[in-house]
């Protein structure tokens, strides 16, 4: 692992049963402050890669590290044993938002906190005023502290996607995980969210390594994409040379399914702001 980076996977490897193999040697790394694409078709490996850098499952033994920073997540198909611990450091944002409905907003996001206040506070809900405080400044760099008191259950899902984006800034992640975070969205809500996350990536360092099944906002909000197929990690490199013509020699046909149901590759790759690989929150970053 190069010094200083954010995230090391090396050489990890993943099979369920003897015939299926979900991740091949994959290896890769983020420096800080890196915004970074995985893309893939569906069954690609992005899911269950994500899962193993937050150690929530292990690889197969003889697996290579995974390191966030300098603390080792796993090794040897081994999850380490202060893994509670470590997750302090991964904030993960899931497809399915993964808030407790019946709670409000603010309590949702002050579960962020937890990794890091005593037990017996954790257990009877007792937060202080700094962690209250901490809480609201995360709603509001997220737009959502006008209903911080609402239940979670009934806001919309580009809501409920913020909320989880806040509650990773209170947990004070060093990276944060997105797991096809937009997947479940409408596109003016999607487009939301990953100017939000490409806001966070920018203005506080915050890596990030968001999964996406829609090939057009990896290149619209990353610079750097890693692409998988079948488990492997078959293109590394600037989002932007991710051109129509590599894509289809990626993934065939199927890279119509990594499209927002409205558009063929050619007009994706024909749009003067996806071309450039430039959207709102990365034109600005660049200004």
């Amino acid at each position: 692992m190069a010094n200083g980076a954010a995230l090391s996977v090396a050489g990890l490897s993943k099979s369920f049963g003897a015939a299926q193999k979900a991740l091949s040697d994959v290896r890769l790394e983020l420096e800080p402050g890196e915004m970074v694409a995985l893309i893939g078709a569906s069954g690609s490996g992005k899911s269950t890669l994500l899962r193993h850098i937050s150690g929530f499952v292990g690889a197969d033994a003889g697996s290579g590290p995974v390191r966030v920073g300098d603390h080792e997540i796993q090794a040897g198909g081994r999850v380490a044993r202060n893994i509670r611990d470590l997750r302090a450091e991964v904030g993960f944002i899931f497809q399915q938002f993964n808030l407790v409905g019946r709670l409000t907003v603010m309590t949702n996001v002050l579960m962020g906190q937890l990794p890091r206040i005593p037990s017996w506070r954790s257990l009877f809900g007792r937060f202080t005023q700094a962690e209250k405080a901490e809480a609201w400044h995360a709603l509001r760099s997220v737009g959502i502290e006008g209903i911080a008191w609402q239940r979670a259950s009934t806001l919309s899902g580009g809501q409920q996607q913020r909320v989880a984006i806040a509650r990773a800034l209170v947990q004070r992640a060093r990276i944060i995980l997105a797991d096809e975070p937009i997947a479940s969205l409408d596109p003016e809500s999607a487009r939301n969210v990953m100017e939000i996350l490409a806001r966070i990536n920018r203005e506080q360092g915050i890596t990030v390594l968001v999964s996406l099944h829609q090939v057009q906002f990896a290149r619209r909000y990353c610079t750097r994409t890693v692409a998988l197929r079948l488990g492997e990690v078959v293109y590394d490199g600037p989002s932007a040379d991710l051109d129509a013509t590599m894509l289809r020699r990626l993934y065939g046909a199927a890279v119509e399914e990594m499209l927002d149901g409205t558009e063929t590759i050619d007009a994706v790759m024909n749009d003067p702001v996806v071309a450039e690989g430039l959207g709102p929150a990365v034109a600005s970053a660049a200004a």
